[in-house]
């Protein structure tokens, strides 16, 4: 920007602060300000007109310093704006586009944005079809999300929310995507964890990170999410996919709130500004999968609220609940048990990602949710000691199962297709007469094994290929579950055949003998 005495030779007005209360300045004078209009003090800070009065002037400053009453503004006749371009890539800049990282400096930028701007309407945007794969087994199989679709991540504080962000953003940048992590009023240790994480994992050339920690000026951490949303959308219109993370909405209401109850405006309930809902909502709309000239293109938002001991219904988690297209619940009591992630399916909801999803995963979905169902019923059943039959027992054992192959370490993801092949196995009862840690071990081998060798990866997208159906995928596998096994396991002699052979299909046992999920909740 240019220096006060140049923009008041411009515009020919000058004001005088008239009062200061902390970050917030009333100024007498400037009777051509606008709204959101910047405006630069002699001592050269930069403010932002956030409200009109008769007489005077509101802005907020984005400088950590004060400023002293009767000292000059002047209007600048500009409106807050970042630069934006392929030179942020792999970089930490705060919400006014500088980089926080004097060693690591911006690149080359391609043009100056609007941080505010009004959200396209409903031709502007398109049918969310294509899946968005997190990596997280449970929500991939389970709570399946679309690419465009806006999905609330809400829970306790230290519920894994973040470590399953970072998850779908390895695998979303992995595959080409960008992904932009929008850290609001965050620690600067957690910041700088988050930026050596991306290094290491190698997806810094896709990512950008949008930090202000929670040392910086109130008016510098409002504008967060709006900058992280701004760098989304030069993106989008280059004509390649986003996926945004604003982590988290909740401090994001809490600074807003400060600044309005400062600024002496109305409060309504629980003191937040009645504009509160009008904030995030335009916010959030600016997310979704629009038409382009490059085809469909898509701004997927995760947006985060924290919860209070499990309260589901407070104000701001109730109305990102009701601007969202569903929401992923992290439970506190299921991760104090161990479980990771600790999502509650039952409480969980997704709104679009069911129609991205194909006929195998949608049978997938729709067995799973089946069995988990019927598995919750019966383990309340044996809380009163009732004697247990062997169709319960073995619905227990295979529920174990099943939630021993959902759990995963912080930032472990695992493939699509593999995440399909591991789950068929055991829905067929390829471990079904092995402990839980032999079926883990023998998983992690298999995983390994397929990230490692381009055979097993042909393999399982061969066999995934053939199936129409989870049931027809299911009998693919029986043909030669033994075999399959064995090669993937890294015991097979010869190499995979491209397709089952029929000889060996009389040889093997029929599974008739063998108790499916599927069997057992018939039974049941």
């Amino acid at each position: 920007m240019k220096d006060f005495l140049t923009y008041l030779k411009e515009t020919e007005e000058v004001g005088y602060i008239s009062q200061v209360i902390n970050f917030l300045i009333e100024i007498e004078g400037l009777p051509s300000a606008r709204l959101n209009e910047l405006v630069v003090f002699e001592t050269g800070e930069i403010g932002r007109i956030t409200t009109i009065a008769h007489k005077s002037v509101e802005v907020i400053t984005f400088s950590k310093t004060s400023v002293k009453v009767g000292t000059r503004v002047t209007r600048t006749n500009e409106f807050l704006m970042v630069g934006v371009g392929d030179g942020l890539l792999g970089k930490t800049v705060d919400p006014l586009g500088a980089s926080l990282d004097p060693q690591n400096p911006i690149g080359k930028l391609s043009e100056l944005r609007p941080i505010d701007v009004t959200p396209g309407g409903i031709d502007t945007r398109s049918r969310i079809t294509k899946p968005l794969e997190t990596g997280a087994t449970l929500v991939d199989l389970i709570i399946p999300l679309g690419m465009g679709q806006r999905e609330l991540v809400i829970g306790d504080r230290k519920t894994g929310k973040t470590s399953f962000l970072i998850q779908a953003i390895l695998t979303q940048a992995k595959r080409g995507t960008i992904c932009i992590y929008a850290a609001i009023g965050k620690k600067t240790l957690d910041i700088k964890k988050i930026e050596e994480l991306f290094q290491k994992s190698g997806i810094a050339k896709n990512t950008v990170v949008v930090a202000s920690s929670s040392q910086d000026p109130v008016g510098v951490i409002y504008l967060t999410p709006y900058t992280a949303m701004t760098v989304a959308e030069y993106f989008r219109d280059s004509g390649r996919d986003v996926l945004v993370v604003l982590d988290d909405l909740s401090t994001h209401a809490k600074f807003y709130r400060e600044i309005s109850l400062l600024g002496r405006r109305f409060p309504g309930r629980n003191s937040y500004p009645g504009d509160i809902f009008y904030t995030h909502a335009k916010l959030l709309e600016r997310a979704g999968n629009f038409k382009t000239a490059k085809g469909p293109v898509s701004i997927t938002c995760l947006p985060v609220t924290e919860a209070v001991q499990g309260d589901l219904t407070g104000y701001i988690q109730t109305n990102l609940m009701s601007m969202t297209d569903g929401h992923i619940y992290f439970d506190n009591d299921l991760f104090s048990k161990g479980k990771r992630p600790a999502v509650n399916t039952f409480l969980s909801v997704t709104r679009v990602g069911r129609q991205t999803q194909s006929i195998l995963r949608r049978d997938i979905n729709r067995e799973l949710v089946s069995f988990l169902t019927l598995y919750d019923k019966m383990q309340r059943f044996v809380h009163f000691g009732a004697e247990l039959s062997e169709t319960v027992k073995q619905t227990l054992a295979t529920g174990q199962k099943i939630e021993m192959f959902f759990k995963q370490s912080s930032y472990q993801t695992m493939e699509p297709n593999l995440q399909i092949f591991l789950f068929s196995l055991l829905w067929i009862g390829a471990w079904q007469d092995k402990k839980n840690d032999q079926m883990l071990s023998e998983m992690r081998k298999i995983e390994e094994l397929y990230n490692a060798n381009e055979k097993n990866r042909a393999e399982v997208i061969a066999s995934l290929s053939q199936a129409q159906s989870f049931n027809g995928y299911l009998n693919v596998l029986r043909k030669d579950l033994s075999g399959v096994l064995d090669r993937m396991l890294g015991r097979a002699k010869t190499p995979a055949p491209a397709t089952p052979a029929p000889a060996p299909v009389q040889q093997v046992a029929q599974p008739a003998a063998q108790t499916t999920p599927t069997n057992l909740a018939q039974k049941q």
